[in-house]
């Protein structure tokens, strides 16, 4: 959604949107979070690369689906919009989303400046 408030300035009302598998996810809603239950990897992807398209600022998917489709994820990493962050499935956490968000850190840092979780 967008607003224009006159000299050339325009105000666009990010979202926020989580993907994964069935009932895991709805509590996100309580949140106020778009939330999208896929059944399969397939879905996942197309629903990835269709909120891609729309005003999502952050989408949140979880481990499980992420490595299913991570050529797919991939394509959007260097994307400013949307940032994609995993997020553990209703079964835990692989520990792929804190090595991915860990690996940012590193990017943007120069340095791993994050407690290791074993601490």
């Amino acid at each position: 959604m967008e607003r224009s408030y006159g000299k050339g300035c325009v105000w666009v009302m990010y979202r926020i949107g989580v993907i994964g598998e069935g009932d895991g996810i709805l509590g996100f809603l309580a949140a106020g979070f778009s939330v999208y239950p896929v059944a399969s990897a397939a879905q996942a992807a197309e629903r990835l690369h269709a909120l891609a398209k729309e005003n999502f600022a952050v989408l949140f998917i979880t481990e499980e689906l992420a490595e299913k489709i991570s050529a797919d994820i991939e394509a959007y990493r260097t994307c400013p919009l949307p940032a994609i962050v995993l997020i553990p499935s209703k079964d835990g956490t692989a520990g792929t989303g804190m090595a991915n968000i860990r690996g940012s850190v590193i990017r943007a840092v120069g340095a791993d400046i994050l407690p290791d979780s074993d601490a």
